[in-house]
């Protein structure tokens, strides 16, 4: 008998139950709180449309000094008979051996038996194999924050059709403050994100924020510039700005709104940027009189 998408839905819950019930705890797992219920309507009423897959992590503590590992997990509608997307990563690793730990992870898992639940087993891989890796590294969460560099500033511009979930734009504010980034986010249609500091905490957010699938995005002009003394003193903006200018254009559609672009080239002269509009939308920019 075929296995369907309602069977690997079921199988998904209770995995995700039992999961729950060993990670208790504030911020062990974060979980959007519409992704069980998304599914559960599905399972009431399978001939409507698929639910948005199941996506959630997972804080694993590591060794004695309980560093923690956090375990990205994406789940195919077909999961646990197709392979799930993993992804462990730590402020406390350097890119290279993040990537080896997540070769090592990728390798256990395409191990195991397939057709069978096995993300409690990528978490106790995770548990298991990650300080080797973490002995290695001389960074931390407080010193990569801290950090006095000399050397370049890297600075990303990223353009999105649009910028409106909620739980978007936390995870990218989180990450800009974990990454010690200045710049700015432009809610609404478009949207436009700047980050600028350390050019390896630029390329994680650029990682982190397209994780796992976000379409209709791409990093339109990368800017490095040559530092003497602390990249400090290259930035353009003092903190992570929400960025939000009056909306027009509104079609009686959710959210369907158009930031103000005149607005937008006028703050982007402040800082030293009008160049970039031309980069972002393909014209040249003009403010109003």
């Amino acid at each position: 008998m075929a296995v369907t998408v309602k069977d690997c839905l079921e199988l998904q819950l209770l995995e995700l139950e039992m999961l729950l019930a060993m990670f208790p705890k504030r911020g062990e797992m974060k979980l959007d709180e519409d992704a069980v219920p998304s599914v559960q309507r599905y399972l009431r009423n399978p001939d409507g449309a698929l639910p948005p897959r199941l996506e959630y992590s997972i804080a694993v503590d590591v060794g004695e000094a309980k560093v923690r590992v956090e375990l990205q997990v994406l789940l195919p509608h077909r999961y646990p008979h197709m392979a799930p997307q993993l992804f462990a990563r730590c402020n406390a690793l350097h890119r290279q051996q993040q990537l080896q730990l997540n070769a090592g992870l990728t390798s256990h898992i395409s191990s195991l038996d397939s057709g069978e639940p096995c993300v409690y087993a990528a978490v106790q891989w995770v548990k298991d194999n990650s300080l080797p890796y973490l002995a290695d590294s001389q960074t931390s969460v407080e010193s990569a924050s801290e950090e006095v560099t000399k050397g370049t500033l890297h600075r990303m511009w990223i353009y999105s059709h649009h910028i409106y979930r909620q739980e978007l734009r936390k995870k990218i504010f989180d990450s800009a403050k974990k990454l010690n980034l200045t710049g700015f986010c432009l809610t609404g249609k478009p949207g436009v994100i700047c980050v600028e500091g350390l050019q390896e905490n630029c390329e994680e957010f650029w990682r982190v924020i397209r994780y796992p699938n976000w379409k209709h995005i791409s990093c339109k002009h990368v800017e490095n510039v040559e530092a003497e003394g602390s990249v400090d003193n290259l930035r353009l903006f003092r903190a992570f700005e929400d960025l939000q200018f009056q909306a027009h254009g509104d079609y009686g559609l959710r959210n369907d709104y158009h930031m103000d672009l005149g607005q937008f080239l006028e703050f982007l002269k402040q800082h030293q940027s009008g160049h970039v509009f031309q980069i972002l939308f393909g014209v040249e920019g003009k403010v109003a009189n």
